[in-house]
């Protein structure tokens, strides 16, 4: 092989810091070279054969180096392609013309509009703000709950759809995919392509879904302001207010780090770091077990970058952010809430059964109950089919294994 060619597919090389982001963006395969090793890998994908590039190295950096066992390495990440095999044109992903549109300078004015025609009505009318009765927009809580259930589903949607399209303005191949978690519809986007540009281009791409996020709570609050009648809010107004108490929730949520939100993303970009939510648990994790003298179950540390280890060493503590903002959540977002809800459901259960109220109250303890039933039941039945496909051990008649 030392003088034969060598085909790869078309990699991305991005300078970070003391080291280079290699990566394949059509497969998602990235890997982290220190600068030798990518300017190696950069001199064969130019065509240069396994001899010259060892010569080259050895020439250029005062060492010798193992090409076999490093192609061997490139192969294993996907790099290297079949000779037979054509390079994958790098065509310009779907929809990247409406990434462009949303992200550019008249949608960012119009954005900017909007938040300070908003910011204004917050100042002007506190009724506008959010509080937990808006939840009830309406006396049957049936209805609450169906809003607060599957409202949401379309505007994760489109969150998830905001993250796409900002990756896809910048050429990178992005996908959205649907699943669930129990019960519940879950969106997600495969953003490993931002690996194949700077830093400062990442930002916009992890910030879109809470771009698009405080602009549907700015439109909820002004269409519920221009709705009003009277000193009131319309049945509009107040489906508006609803959704963007529970938008605001979102929001919120951002700030729970721990989670691997999208402000996390953000974050660990500026400190330039490949994997701090990993590392900086470990680091703390190895801390505890040495304060306990557990030393036999410490973690390897060494398997993350020197980076990685350094912001790891001080970031453990710092996600006691997000469990503030957790315990913040709950005391002052979900807990009004549901003390409403218990109020309102009560009162209901304990009026006449002939009237709407207590049959109302009824239903709704229904889907609650279903809410909470089937998720357990989910999960159990998922426990038990894997552990019917475990492996085991059967004995014979005669008692050997």
């Amino acid at each position: 092989m030392a003088d034969q060619a060598i085909h790869f597919h078309r990699l991305s090389f991005v300078p970070d810091g003391l080291d280079v982001i290699v990566g394949r963006p059509d497969a998602g395969s990235y890997a982290v070279l220190p600068r030798d090793g990518a300017e190696l890998l950069r001199h064969l994908t130019e065509g240069m054969s396994a001899r010259r590039a060892a010569e080259w190295y050895e020439t250029t950096f005062g060492e010798p180096v193992d090409v076999s066992d490093f192609l061997e390495s490139m192969d294993g990440l996907g790099f290297l392609r079949p000779a037979d095999a054509p390079i994958a044109p790098a065509a310009a992903p779907r929809f990247q013309w409406l990434g462009r549109v949303l992200f550019s300078r008249p949608a960012w004015t119009g954005y900017l509009l909007i938040a300070t025609a908003c910011l204004y009505l917050l100042v002007r009318q506190p009724e506008l703000r959010p509080r937990p009765s808006m939840v009830y927009f309406t006396g049957s809580l049936v209805l609450v709950q169906l809003l607060v259930l599957f409202g949401q589903t379309p505007l994760a949607f489109l969150h998830e759809s905001f993250h796409v399209l900002a990756m896809r303005r910048l050429g990178l191949p992005s996908k959205l995919s649907v699943s669930n978690r129990l019960t519940y519809v879950v969106f997600e986007t495969q953003s490993s392509g931002l690996l194949s540009v700077p830093r400062n281009r990442r930002y916009l791409p992890f910030l879109a879904g809470i771009l698009l996020d405080l602009e549907v709570f700015f439109i909820l609050d002004l269409v519920a302001s221009v709705t009003r009648s009277g000193n009131g809010f319309t049945l509009v107004g107040r489906i508006c207010l609803a959704v963007s108490y529970v938008v605001a929730a979102r929001i919120g949520w951002q700030f729970l780090l721990y989670l691997r939100t999208d402000l996390y993303y953000v974050l660990a970009t500026a400190l330039n770091c490949q994997d701090l939510h990993d590392a900086s648990t470990a680091i703390f994790a190895n801390r505890m077990r040495r304060f306990f003298r557990r030393t036999a179950h410490l973690v390897d540390e060494e398997q993350w970058t020197q980076r990685d280890r350094r912001v790891g060493s001080w970031y453990g503590w710092f996600l006691l952010v997000g469990y503030t903002a957790a315990f913040g959540l709950i005391l002052f977002v979900f807990v009004p809430v549901i003390l409403i809800y218990l109020e309102r459901g009560s009162s209901g259960l304990l009026s006449d059964p002939s009237g709407g109220r207590f049959w109302n109250s009824v239903f709704s303890l229904v889907i609650v109950a279903f809410n909470v039933v089937l998720p357990i039941f989910l999960a159990r039945r998922k426990r038990r089919m894997n552990a019917d496909r475990r492996p085991r051990l059967v004995s014979d008649s005669h008692g050997v294994m």
